[in-house]
């Protein structure tokens, strides 16, 4: 059966805001802060975000976007303000089943 995707099922796109937004609201629920307290341009690392952490993190993006995330894309992309605009860019041109650096 072939696994091609017709245009008219296509699916979302999002902009590197809202999924700025998506990432701040998540991580600050994990770490369990404000949202307010996340700092887009500061390394993730710097909250003390965990590996299993991450891993979670990452699971839920890729069901939101409906494409696979490379494990090592946090290491990649470091701050939400770097990994949201790519995540943006993959977003917009999402026509493989997997996300490549």
């Amino acid at each position: 059966m072939s696994q091609s995707t017709p245009e008219t099922t296509k699916k979302q796109s999002y902009t590197a805001e809202e999924i700025q937004a998506w990432l701040v609201s998540h991580i600050a629920e994990q770490l369990g802060v404000e949202s307010k307290d996340i700092d887009v341009s500061q390394p993730l690392d710097s909250y003390g975000l965990e590996s299993a952490q991450a891993m979670f993190l990452v699971s839920k993006a890729e069901k939101l976007f409906g494409f696979e995330l490379s494990p090592i894309l946090l290491w990649h992309y470091p701050t939400i303000e770097t990994l949201s605009q790519r995540l943006a860019e993959e977003s917009k041109a999402s026509q493989s089943e997997i996300f490549e650096i």
